[in-house]
């Protein structure tokens, strides 16, 4: 009988070597680090048309695994934008934990991924702005408030992604954020029949936390309003006190924290909610940023009926939510999948951490596909929200050790 056990205890980045394309599931965050090797059980599609919720299959799929031998299961994996499409879970044979992701001061673990890579961004910046305008047009009417709009930038190399290095990369860089890699093969033999194109892998490192729990703590982490950093200090601390004091990106802001709150509020019988917001950086980008803190009602409730309760948050879809989601689907060319959903793990004791999947790709073969989106409000201006999106996809970028001038291609398009 195969067990979904803990192996003896490694560092991090012992985790983050033993990473296999294809077959492992990894996730770091502030806290902790997951390495999952294998297939127990997997939520398969079909079952999200029989009338049970995500949260209740999954409950039972993680009681099944106790009741085989498992001491604590868990799940974990992706799920998309649309959750009416298919989540991409699983109880996995083998896991592994460790402390959070941290590199000795000197080793330089970077090496390039990819290079002269060929570039189209979907749509093309133009075609970008003007879904923004169009969006900008329907506020008038009064009753949308927000909209994240997204693109993405298509990226062809000549050799083969190497996937793991790219996921070192970003580690090295992310060691403050929730940095991940799912295999996205649908089914063993799907990625048996495809190995001549290699796995389909969904990268990246959010700096976004939806929500985590421990026992009766919880915590959400949302972000929005966001500026590009500078490489000059004083430029980078003039654009972080911009976005601070800025009325459109605190409105932006608010929006996100009134949601959040609203959907986590029944849970809780307590929840403490900072009065505005504070800044928080990555390596590419300043974002606002409020820390929710609460204790739940119930410990029976878990990190995923949390996640699946507050997501989408009007962080990356907008609000009201149903009006915003018509809209992507309307203006959007192209099937967001799983950017824009949540990636993390639950355990049958539902704790567990689930991050916003954003600053992410996914890769296969030869092939990346990135995304990157901005929040659109009143107030909002096209070309700025294009500058932003450009901006947002220099995470993966730089992991890929592309040079300036491939970057500033992005801008162009």
């Amino acid at each position: 009988m195969l067990k979904c056990d803990a192996a003896p205890a490694a560092s991090a980045t012992q985790l983050l070597e033993q990473y296999r394309t294809g077959s492992s599931f990894f996730f770091s965050s502030p806290r902790r680090t997951l390495l999952a090797q294998g297939q127990w059980a997997r939520w398969h599609a079909q079952e999200q048309d029989e009338g049970i919720s995500l949260t209740r299959r999954v409950a039972d799929l993680l009681a099944a695994a106790r009741q085989a031998g498992h001491e604590v299961p868990v799940v974990a994996g992706a799920i998309p934008f649309d959750v009416t499409k298919p989540a991409q879970l699983i109880v996995p044979n083998a896991i592994q934990w460790a402390g959070p992701l941290s590199f000795e001061p000197g080793i330089q673990m970077e090496q390039p991924v990819a290079s002269a890579c060929e570039m189209r961004a979907i749509p093309e910046p133009e075609k970008y702005e003007d879904g923004v305008n169009q969006v900008l047009a329907r506020f008038s009417a009064g009753a949308l408030q927000k909209v994240v709009l997204s693109r993405t930038l298509h990226i062809t190399s000549p050799q083969a992604v190497d996937v793991h290095q790219l996921l070192r990369n970003l580690a090295y860089h992310n060691t403050h954020g929730y940095t991940f890699a799912v295999n996205l093969a649908a089914e063993r033999e799907e990625c048996a029949a495809d190995a001549h194109e290699g796995p389909r892998t969904l990268i990246g490192a959010s700096p976004e936390l939806l929500v985590t729990k421990t026992g009766l703590q919880i915590k959400a982490n949302p972000l929005a309003g966001s500026a590009a950093r500078s490489d000059d200090p004083i430029e980078d601390k003039r654009r972080a006190a911009a976005l601070l004091a800025s009325a459109k990106d605190r409105y932006e802001h608010e929006v996100v924290i009134d949601a959040v709150v609203a959907a986590l509020r029944p849970y809780c019988k307590k929840l403490d909610v900072p009065t505005g917001p504070s800044l928080v950086q990555t390596k590419t980008m300043w974002h606002l940023s409020t820390e929710i803190t609460g204790e739940l009602a119930d410990v029976s409730v878990s990190s995923l009926e949390l996640a699946m309760a507050l997501h989408p948050t009007p962080a990356i879809c907008g609000t009201p939510t149903d009006l915003a989601r018509d809209v992507i689907h309307e203006i959007e060319p192209f099937d967001r999948e799983f950017y824009t959903g949540t990636v993390g793990w639950c355990d049958a004791n539902g704790d567990g951490e689930w991050a916003v999947t954003i600053r992410c790709a996914e890769a296969e073969g030869r092939s990346l596909r990135l995304f990157a989106g901005a929040g659109i409000v009143a107030g909002s201006n096209a070309a700025a929200e294009l500058a932003e999106t450009s901006a947002k996809f220099r995470t993966l970028l730089l992991a890929m050790g592309l040079n300036q001038q491939q970057l500033s291609m992005t801008r162009e398009g």
